[in-house]
């Protein structure tokens, strides 16, 4: 049995693979592969453990002809053709756990560093620009009391709530095809439409998963009916956002500012956003805590013993049959 990691991942995870002598590991460290390198490399296999950039579509899943599991190191797969691996008959799985709380963290970091003009303010210091103490610059809102909307009420989206009402007492509405009424109970949370949602709140914080029905969910229209001192929040995926409408949101002044974890194109970033003061930039590292990632590697190396140790389905299978779009990033 054979084993192919695309990219370097923590220790953890290879560690517990070397219990299991009878994985073959074809381990790469190196830049992502291209597209015809990941067919190449998959061709032997019987799993694979692949990274968000890498595209397994379903040419590459075609090309693994001894393709059992698509064991994917993050909590989204829509960088997997899920349908054709169900076709094939080849699980897929992915890493829900500590990825919660990490990129729920990164959410509320994001929303503090753009309203409060945290990154504007330390390059302003690092230019030598702070002369004197001044009452009127750098000057963002209060979040304590204000409107939490939440696209996409899932593990993540919930714990950023939970953050948000027990830390700064936001109210939190949540726009998601299905009810959560234990959180809602929990947490004050109204659910409510989309329209609703952009209408009423201080911060809109993406936390749903990218398929045919998410795509560009926020465009012009929407940009629109927000309130002129709100923010967006992304770190679930670039394509749920227009790019481009987001863009002239922003220079328009329909929207405050935005805090942006995920693009359209990645890892291509629009270079107007890169020249906005009212919009902070990361590098797709919302789940880059070391309790997440050391999590997620041995989730992901379990899912490959699960199937080809232990002969059973992956704890953490995602087509369970039929691919729908899950609108809750888990």
């Amino acid at each position: 049995m054979k084993l192919l990691v695309t990219r370097e991942i923590p220790q953890a995870g290879i560690n517990l693979l070397k219990k299991h002598p009878e994985i073959e590991l074809d381990y790469r460290k190196g830049p992502p592969l291209s597209n015809e390198e990941l067919k190449e490399a998959i061709k032997d296999v019987d799993a694979i453990i692949p990274v968000i950039p890498d595209r397994i579509t379903k040419e590459v899943i075609e090309a693994g002809k001894n393709l059992k599991v698509i064991a994917t190191y993050s909590v989204g797969y829509d960088h997997i053709d899920v349908p054709a691996a169900t076709a094939k008959k080849v699980y897929v799985a992915n890493t829900p756990g500590d990825l919660t709380e990490a990129v729920a963290e990164h959410s509320l970091a994001l929303m503090l560093d753009v309203g409060r003009r945290v990154a504007e303010a330390d390059r302003f210091c690092r230019k030598g620009d702070y002369k004197f103490w001044e009452p009127m610059i750098f000057l963002g809102p209060k979040f304590a009391g204000k409107t939490l909307g939440i696209i996409g009420f899932g593990r993540i989206g919930q714990h950023f709530a939970r953050i948000a009402k027990q830390g700064l007492n936001m109210e939190v509405l949540y726009s998601d095809p299905k009810a959560h009424p234990e959180a809602e109970s929990l947490l004050g949370a109204k659910k409510v439409e989309l329209d609703e949602l952009l209408e009423n709140s201080d911060v809109v914080s993406l936390h749903c998963n990218l398929c045919e029905a998410t795509h560009h969910l926020l465009g012009e229209q929407q940009f629109r009916k927000m309130k002129p001192l709100a923010y967006l929040i992304n770190t679930a995926r670039g394509p749920i956002v227009n790019e481009k409408n987001l863009v002239e949101a922003l220079k328009e002044g329909w929207i405050a500012g935005a805090g942006l974890d995920v693009y359209e194109a990645e890892p291509s970033i629009d270079e107007e956003l890169k020249k906005m003061d009212n919009v902070v930039l990361t590098p797709h590292v919302a789940s880059a805590t070391w309790e997440a990632r050391i999590q997620m590697a041995t989730m992901a190396v379990n899912n490959v013993i699960d199937v080809l140790v232990h002969n059973k389905p992956p704890t953490n299978l995602v087509n369970k049959g039929k691919e729908d779009c899950v609108s809750t990033l888990a």
